[in-house]
């Protein structure tokens, strides 16, 4: 069960994220920089490599549920390449001497409750699921990349690429065009799901940096656009 903090600290976010989509009147702040919110690399690695298991663990459950063959395919597609990024991400905390299991560990009941509370009622909720907060939380760790030791960003540089959109769009603006009220149902789910993706990606950034929410705004800004053009790509309103 979603706690009364989680819900209200979900919404906050999500209202801050709504502002910033209308800027009138708003005070220039000076805004943070990658280098200034981007976690220690054991940190970014942990997290980053469970939430990909997590993504595969989910997107592997949610293919039985698909209404179509072609669906059960896409479903694969997205737990395939959750799949391979974990494997990569596993390969670089290796390589530099860490444990995988034990940078994973702190963030898994976190990441757990997220994609609980995420999990969606059918095969459309969850393929939204993973198409929206995958999206936004790859864009985010892609972002925070560009702050980490050169070699780190040379080996992981199109890791959270979002090659498996398109197959995404396909299925689901196929699947919405036969029953329009799915696209009315999925439109109410994606926005359901900023909330708690705030949270999640809130988390991934550096402690200290966490509760300036004025001088994020900016960072927030650029993930809501992209989770914008997604949104667009499948004729569905953010």
């Amino acid at each position: 069960m979603v706690s009364w903090w989680n819900r209200k600290r979900a919404a906050q976010l999500a209202a801050a994220w709504l502002a910033s989509r209308n800027p009138r009147g708003a005070k220039p702040v000076e805004r943070l920089q990658l280098d200034d919110v981007t976690p220690e690399l054991d940190v970014y690695l942990g997290q980053a490599a469970y939430l990909q298991l997590s993504l595969y663990e989910t997107m592997g459950r949610a293919g039985a549920g698909a209404p179509t063959l072609s669906g059960r395919l896409v479903t694969g597609v997205l737990a395939t390449t959750a799949l391979d990024r974990h494997r990569t991400i596993v390969a670089e905390i290796e390589r530099t001497g860490g444990d995988p299991a034990a940078l994973m560990a702190p963030h898994r009941e976190p990441i757990d409750r997220f994609l609980e509370r995420t999990s969606g009622a059918d095969w459309y909720e969850s393929m939204l699921t993973g198409y929206v907060t995958g999206g936004i939380l790859n864009d985010l760790f892609g972002n925070l990349l560009r702050s980490l030791p050169a070699e780190v960003r040379q080996r992981l540089g199109t890791v959270f690429d979002a090659r498996e959109d398109a197959a995404v769009v396909e299925e689901l603006t196929a699947r919405i065009a036969e029953d329009p009220q799915v696209g009315s149902r999925l439109a109410m789910w994606g926005r359901r799901l900023v909330g708690d993706t705030l949270l999640v990606a809130r988390s991934a950034l550096a402690s200290h940096a966490r509760e300036d929410q004025e001088r994020l705004e900016p960072v927030w800004t650029e993930l809501i656009a992209a989770h914008s053009r997604r949104m667009d790509a499948l004729g569905l309103t953010a």
